[in-house]
């Protein structure tokens, strides 16, 4: 992957005052700080407007106007970044486990990165909502791995790789992936597919998440859950729209565009207390 990506400007976004180099350090550096500044969202498709994965777009979007993204405008992103620090940056794309019915078969509808380092491979992944990894895991199974957040491992099934996190000392899976390698047209049709498709959650629905250094922020239509990371949650129905746009702007994050049709969705999301 190529970067078209103003670096100075992604890394004053994310607040990352580190080094320019290709190293272990850098990747968890940078890895976390851009998982708790920009926050997944899906107000584009929600809106009906487009999702763009063109590294202009990209910058535009989740650097320069304040927003966030989904997974592919959030990894996208990042392996732009990568690769213009100088990381070996390949994507790869997984199937959704996480909420799906237990042996059900799911589309390819996430994107993950690999990254190759010195001879050894990590995976990165800063776009998976409400467990988005903040950090690096290295691309190896059946070891358990500290983020600053949750423990995660991988696990083999077949020739894939499974990722489980662990919750309450249970280990639940959120999806399965390979290492063939995908390309910016593999993306864009899962990306139409999704941000499109009348059937689509994220058509049909607000989602926002972001992690905090101690807790887990998740916003789901008008329901908004604080997970801390001593195990307690927080949860409380926003009941009008400005209450929904007050977390928008405030847990998660998001310069949020003056428009019409924001507007009246926030309205209707709101409604649904009643």
């Amino acid at each position: 992957m190529t970067t078209g990506i103003d670096l100075d400007a992604y890394f004053q976004r994310i607040g990352y005052t580190g080094e320019w180099q290709a190293t272990l350090d850098t990747l968890r550096a940078i890895h976390v700080r851009h998982a708790e500044t920009i926050a997944f969202e899906n107000l584009n498709p929600l809106l009906k407007w487009p999702v763009r994965l063109d590294a202009p777009s990209l910058q535009q979007k989740l650097v320069r106007a304040g927003r966030g993204g989904y997974c592919f405008e959030q990894n996208l992103l990042l392996s732009h970044v990568l690769a213009g620090v100088g990381f070996e940056v390949n994507g790869l794309a997984a199937r959704v486990l996480w909420g799906a019915p237990e042996g059900a078969i799911t589309a390819r509808g996430h994107m993950l990165l690999r990254v190759d380092l010195d001879g050894t491979s990590y995976v990165a992944d800063v776009g998976f909502g409400v467990l988005t990894l903040t950090a690096p895991l290295l691309l190896e199974p059946d070891i358990e791995q500290g983020t600053p957040h949750e423990t995660f491992r991988l696990t083999r099934a077949g020739q894939d790789f499974v990722m489980q996190v662990k919750l309450g000392g249970t280990w639940k899976p959120l999806y399965r992936f390979d290492l063939q390698e995908q390309f910016l047209p593999d993306y864009e049709v899962t990306n139409w597919y999704l941000s499109n498709h009348p059937e689509s959650h994220f058509v049909n629905g607000l989602i926002a998440a972001r992690p905090a250094p101690d807790r887990r922020y998740a916003l789901r239509n008008n329901e908004l859950a604080v997970h801390h990371l001593n195990g307690n949650t927080e949860r409380r129905v926003l009941a009008t729209a400005t209450e929904l746009r007050a977390a928008l702007e405030g847990p998660f994050r998001l310069i949020l565009p003056d428009a019409p049709e924001l507007n009246a969705a926030l309205g209707r999301l709101a409604a649904q207390s009643a």
